[in-house]
């Protein structure tokens, strides 16, 4: 027994010294030859300023009506014409609870309408459960965005769809007899309301937006034109501008003002054309042009940027930080260690031999150390984005290369791999 016991505790021994000689290797390998690799990929990197601003648009608040129960009737940037219902006041609650029936029999009504329509129909299914999977995501981006507005409209249109793929498997014949009774009691409770409700239509065209913030009268057109950067850092809400009516947004085009250093303002000018990135709320960045520049004031200015697109998406935007796009470099990015210079020989014109640097990096093809060329685009924190110096030799850095970050006494042709 005391035999077998030993035995087993040198055979341990024997394996624990085995793998500490195996580290013991391997850590004075990388010591003397310290190999480290990484994959090149594609990147994009932007020069952009930060900035803090204001969205300014042309507004039009609607007058409050406090004569009974309001209710809106159009979404967060939806496009009303003039004389378009907008909201709609009613008498009392009981008058607000029958609208509220009145339009839950009209879902239901439109909802057996199709399923009539749409019996054994399977491209009218295909296009259902179509409809209810985009939905889906619609209502999944409107709540990663905290779109509240955008939720509530999607959820009722969700279920409303729902409703209908639900309905595609009742009878045809209780589906009639459903829609008539449902439409016997539409009318009943029309005549009902008749003269219970008031309509509040707008007084001219623009995009509807339920949210008064104090802002619409401080920051208009005529007034941002004349502001100095020292009354921009003073802006502040008018508390008298109230309206539960909502406002209408006019014309097509929006405004974003900040104030600039005057090299930043430099930079735009020899851009030309750039591009704003709002902080949230909106995904894409947006064209503008610069409309005006104001008065420098130690050392700043007031700058005014115009865009013409994303209208409807910018209504709920007021103070908002950004940046502005002045270009974007797209290229290869590797570690900023990866990078070599290699000298050479090389015969001029006249004959003389010179020496000639070029910048690159290493890569592993094979198990061999490979010099490819580079042109250096923008040195980042840690990074640099380069191109090939030259696609013409087969030697040209690619996306998926196995670049070389650190290697002892390195040299094209070096076999590391091994």
């Amino acid at each position: 027994m005391k035999t077998t016991s030993l035995g087993t505790k040198l055979l341990t021994l024997m394996a624990v010294l085995g793998v500490a000689a195996y580290f013991c290797y391997q850590g004075m390998r990388y010591l003397d030859d310290p190999l480290t690799t990484t994959m090149a990929y594609a990147y994009a990197v932007d020069e952009e300023i930060s900035v803090f601003g204001y969205v300014v648009r042309s507004e039009r608040v609607l007058e409050d009506d406090d004569s009974g129960l309001l209710r809106l009737s159009r979404a967060e940037g939806e496009r009303v014409g003039v004389g378009g219902i907008v909201a709609s006041v009613y008498a009392d609650q009981a008058s607000l609870d029958r609208q509220n029936e009145i339009d839950a029999l009209k879902g239901q009504i439109e909802q057996l309408e199709y399923a009539r329509e749409a019996a054994l129909s399977y491209e009218a299914f295909a296009k259902l459960d179509s409809q209810i999977s985009q939905n889906l995501l619609d209502l999944r981006t409107a709540l990663s965005n905290g779109r509240l507005d955008t939720v509530e409209n999607r959820s009722g249109e969700l279920r409303a769809l729902v409703l209908k793929r639900d309905y595609t498997y009742s009878n045809s014949e209780d589906l009639e007899a459903q829609l008539s009774a449902l439409r016997q009691e539409l009318e009943g409770l029309r005549r009902q309301s008749a003269n219970s409700v008031r309509r509040i239509t707008a007084p001219e065209a623009g995009l509807y937006s339920a949210v008064v913030d104090g802002y619409e009268t401080v920051l208009t057109l005529e007034t941002i034109a004349e502001l100095t950067p020292a009354q921009f850092t003073a802006i502040q809400p008018d508390s008298a501008v109230r309206s539960h009516m909502g406002k209408l947004i006019l014309g097509d085009s929006w405004y974003y003002v900040t104030v600039l250093r005057t090299e930043e303002i430099r930079e735009i000018r020899k851009a030309g054309q750039v591009s704003i990135r709002f902080s949230k709320d909106v995904e894409q960045d947006l064209d503008v042009t610069v409309q005006s520049v104001g008065r420098e004031e130690n050392g700043k200015s007031l700058v005014i940027f115009q865009g013409k697109s994303n209208l409807p998406q910018l209504t709920l935007l007021r103070q908002q930080s950004a940046e502005i796009i002045l270009n974007t470099m797209t290229g290869i990015r590797v570690p900023q260690e990866s990078l070599r210079i290699l000298v050479q020989t090389a015969a001029g014109e006249d004959g003389e031999e010179r020496e000639v640097q070029t910048t690159g990096v290493y890569c592993m093809v094979g198990v061999k150390a490979v010099f490819k060329p580079v042109e250096v685009l923008y040195n980042g924190e840690g990074f640099a984005l380069v191109r090939p110096a030259s696609t013409v030799d087969k030697r040209f850095l690619r996306t998926g290369d196995e670049v070389i970050i650190t290697a002892n006494n390195l040299f094209d042709g070096k076999v590391v791999g091994e």
